[in-house]
């Protein structure tokens, strides 16, 4: 085991070398960059289009932004020399406007013209006889503007992963809540952790201080984590500096998804390259020696190729005593369009993370079976029990990710999807394994210890295809495909040895002794025993949805999915092999109202399942091999409102049942059952985008009721869900007092939850404030503060069972500088 560490460390060592080399090739592209800008030569179009009006939204700036964006949404190839457009500013252009009228409105002011050409327009100089005269405009047709990015600021205007179409959210019968760039820098989130604190209904986990979790509606989970779209479910802590937005979708998912999505699901969209040039450097230090450096580069190579290059590198220290991080990735897309009708996007990443696994502090006064009988020690949120040192969790991910599409003459969109990720994941906690003896310095707590190594390699492929089709004033869009997977997992766990009293003190929380890692002896029996296995899953999924528009104000969603899953398990201990295959069937039904355009009304059905593998393939056993798959049936009723294009407000009510739960036997512990063993009831309401132009909002409030229906294994009748709060009330606002000066105020406010399932430990509640700064000194260099948790209350943030509680972090301070070229 010691060599197999040594040569993970020698193998890390390379990586970052290789990291550090590839961020200052980044660099180094920068400068040039900055020095020679290409040609600017985008989509291909004909001018025969040019006077066909459609909608704009470009804002004001720069006119090669401008230009770049007006190329880019109307596929009209634009040829300008660098050096007549430098400096220059336009207004913007928002509106509807045909393709010459929308290049004079630009070009007002400038002393250019845009001049029809055999293959698009050219930019030019306006001869200096016209250049002395007023520029007459031709009569332009102005409408209301309308947003054709998939989000404006805050709000978000689409979902693709949602129903894997184009579809406006508000025509989408679920609840979803988007997290966008420009939220993610404003609060500069670095995790998953961060983006869920603003989510209704969405809470963190603690995850073993080594993974991402997340609980959705009372539902735990460890793998329903995507990437554009496709499964990206080995546990480790996800970084956002190659992300674009967050949604978070949530209720049953499986028939978009496929298995898993029990509660909901969390897909990044990555950052794509594209036809504008970008080329930023964020730098950020903080409190605890936080220090971080970003780089995104990106520009046109020629007429059909871009390319983009997001880099990242931290090196941290924490509030707990002896924790720290260091993690860094590299990610380079191209995008490629030979055609009008073809899209090709090509990405590779290597992301690795290195860090202390860190579990928190035990429960003090736990009494069996007593509810709220126990509570969070008291001791300093900084105190570490165990061995930091000895505790260490490291992943190294690598992936290879390609988007293929094609629309041909007939309306028919075809798109392919693949994704290839290999995953190694290694970590090992010296932690608190047990009830404080006392709540004051005289107490002590028993120390536990063990390892686990994972390493998988995932394939996934779909291929969706999309058609439009009105049948007797019926308006259909179709969307049907194919999904396959493939998942190769080995696991390996040793269990800590001590040789002497595993107990520490709260004086001296740090264990000392010595520890052995071994394999626990396996128990043919019951086949007890650390675990050393292999698996290998195939998934076969298909998908079929139509988007019915029965009447102008009645459109309904119907959709369903067949997986085959199919497991093959060994038992490395002694070569026994078990064998799985579940047919899944996935439905949704949902039907919208719009008594207006801007509001809908929804009612939704959906079903997900998982399997008894569980979110990590690791969950079969002899016992449970030929049970049916849990199911996850959700009821959800809401409505959306978007009160203006940039603001809009949701609401919704929901019932989600967990059937097909374990549960013994009365009077035979012996011998277990499946019962319908858990509800969750909730409402949620969401506010996002901005109030006035100036005042940006997000958040909103979730009621969560979930509890357990029947007694299960591990939990009575009654008995409320882990980690799931009644009530959560988040809001963040932004307000800009000019154009170069703002301020952020955000709060947080979770109600008490249990600890575990017995109910026996009470996490109390807290409200948490966070504020920010927004200063732009020039068009280059622009100067973020955060400061999180201002008042400085001492709060829990997150836990995974009775002693295993996360201290919320004290008073942070966060200084970031973005420079743009």
């Amino acid at each position: 085991m010691v060599g197999k560490r040594n040569g993970r460390k020698a193998k890390s060592n390379l990586y970052r070398s290789s990291l550090a080399a590839a961020v200052q090739g980044a660099l180094l592209l920068l400068g040039t960059a900055g020095i020679a800008l290409p040609h600017a030569a985008f989509a291909e179009s004909s001018v025969g289009d040019s006077a066909h009006a459609q909608p704009y939204n470009i804002s004001a700036g720069p006119l090669e932004d401008a230009l770049n964006h007006f190329a880019k949404q109307t596929r009209v190839k634009l040829s300008f020399t660098a050096a007549d457009i430098k400096d220059i500013a336009t207004q913007g252009l928002n509106g509807n406007f045909s393709v010459q009228g929308g290049l004079n409105r630009l070009l007002t002011g400038s002393g250019l013209e845009a001049v029809p050409q055999a293959n698009g327009y050219i930019v030019r100089k306006l001869p200096a006889i016209a250049a002395d005269q007023p520029t007459a405009l031709p009569p332009i047709n102005v409408s209301a503007s309308t947003i054709t990015s998939p989000t404006d600021g805050y709000m978000a205007t689409k979902s693709f992963s949602a129903t894997r179409t184009d579809t406006p959210l508000r025509d989408v019968p679920q609840s979803i809540t988007v997290v966008t760039q420009e939220m993610i820098k404003d609060q500069t989130m670095l995790s998953i952790g961060d983006v869920v604190r603003y989510v209704p209904g969405v809470n963190p986990s603690q995850g073993e201080g080594n993974r991402d979790a997340v609980i959705f509606r009372g539902n735990n989970s460890t793998g329903d984590f995507y990437v554009d779209g496709l499964r990206d479910d080995v546990q480790y802590f996800r970084d956002l500096y190659n992300i674009d937005r967050v949604e978070v979708l949530k209720g049953s998912n499986g028939m978009i998804f496929g298995r898993g999505g029990a509660g909901g699901v969390i897909n990044r969209v990555t950052k794509e390259a594209g036809w504008t040039p970008i080329r930023e450097i964020t730098a950020q230090y903080g409190s605890f020696s936080h220090k971080r450096i970003t780089v995104d580069i990106g520009q046109a190579i020629n007429d059909v190729a871009a390319f983009r290059l997001n880099a990242m590198y931290e090196h941290s220290n924490s509030y707990r005593n002896g924790v720290d991080l260091e993690r860094g990735g590299v990610n380079p897309t191209f995008t490629f369009k030979p055609t009008a009708q073809t899209k090709v996007v090509l990405s590779g990443e290597y992301f690795f993370d290195r860090r202390v696994a860190d579990r928190g502090i035990p429960s003090f006064g736990t009494m069996s079976g007593v509810v709220n009988s126990g509570r969070p020690a008291d001791t300093h949120r900084s105190t570490f029990f165990g061995n930091a040192e000895n505790s260490p969790t490291n992943i190294d991910a690598w992936s290879l990710n390609s988007l293929i599409e094609h629309t041909f003459d007939n309306n028919l969109k075809v798109r392919n999807r693949t994704r290839y990720a290999s995953y190694d994941k290694f970590y090992q906690n010296v932690y608190a394994n047990g009830v404080a003896s006392a709540e004051d310095a005289s107490g002590t707590v028993a120390i536990g210890a063990y390892n686990d190594t994972t390493q998988r390699n995932n394939l996934f492929t779909q291929t969706d295809f999309l058609y439009n089709l009105d049948t007797w004033g019926v308006k259909h869009e179709f969307m049907t495909g194919v999904e396959y997977g493939r998942q190769v997992s080995d696991n390996f766990r040793n269990s800590g040895v001590f040789s002497t009293p595993n107990r520490v003190s709260f004086l001296n929380p740090t264990f000392l002794g010595p520890i052995t890692f071994a394999q626990s002896p396996f128990n043919p029996v019951n086949r007890t025993g650390d675990a050393n296995n292999h698996g290998v899953v195939e998934v076969v999924g298909i998908y079929l949805q139509d988007q019915i528009t029965l009447l102008p104000q009645l459109k309904a969603v119907l959709g369903i999915r067949y997986d085959n899953f199919d497991m093959n398990f060994v038992d490395k201990r002694d070569g026994a092999r078990f064998h799985t295959n579940d047919g899944l069937v996935s439905p949704r039904v949902g039907l919208i109202y719009k008594p207006i355009e801007p509001v809908s009304i929804y009612g939704n059905y959906s079903l997900a399942y998982v399997p008894r593998a569980g979110d990590q393939l690791s969950s079969i056993s002899l016992s449970n091999a030929t049970l049916k798959p849990e199911s996850f049936m959700n009821l959800e009723l809401g409505a959306k409102w978007d009160i203006r294009p940039d603001l809009s407000l949701t609401t919704a009510l929901y019932q989600l049942e967990r059937s097909n739960v374990i549960a013994p036997v009365p009077n035979d512990p012996s011998r277990t059952t499946l019962v319908d063993g858990q509800r969750a009831r909730g409402a949620e309401i969401g506010l996002m985008g901005r109030v006035t132009p100036q005042w940006s909002v997000m958040g909103g409030y979730a009621y969560t009721d979930a509890e357990i229906t029947s007694a299960i294994t591990g939990a009575r009748a009654g008995a409320v869900v882990a980690q799931v709060p009644k009530h959560t009330v988040s809001m963040w606002n932004r307000y800009d007092f000019t154009p170069f000066l703002g301020l952020g105020l955000g709060v947080i406010h979770r109600s008490s939850m249990y600890a575990a399932l017995d109910n026996t430990v009470l996490l109390p509640g807290f409200t948490r404030l966070d504020a920010a700064m927004f200063v732009r000194l020039n068009k280059t260099l622009r100067v973020q503060a955060n400061i999180e948790n201002i008042a400085n209350v001492n709060y829990v943030a997150s836990a995974h069972n009775n002693n295993n509680i996360m201290p919320g972090a004290p008073r942070i301070f966060r200084l970031t500088v973005v420079a743009n070229f």
